[in-house]
């Protein structure tokens, strides 16, 4: 447990900030398992879903749940799988 003040404060802290990034990260997921489902079934307003998908894993890359190169993997990913069930 904490000590100090400060570190009580911090600990406080990344409390809050956890539960935001654990917001974004499940965002994030639900965003690509939406894509993923819609591909699959070859819906027509996937690439809409697709925009909101990349939007999702841009914000998490961007607040550092999950890492820039991951980010850009994701993407690289689910727009192959798009692509390929779409064919």
């Amino acid at each position: 447990m904490a000590n100090t003040k400060s570190a009580k404060k911090a600990h406080e802290q990344s409390l809050r900030r956890r539960v935001f990034n654990l917001r974004r990260l499940r965002a994030m997921k639900d965003a690509v398992k939406e894509v993923k489902s819609l591909a699959l079934a070859k819906d027509a307003s996937v690439q809409e879903k697709l925009k909101e998908a990349y939007k999702a894993i841009d914000k998490a890359a961007k607040r550092g749940v999950i890492k820039k190169n991951t980010a850009a993997r994701k993407k690289s990913r689910l727009t192959k799988f798009v692509n390929k069930s779409l064919a």
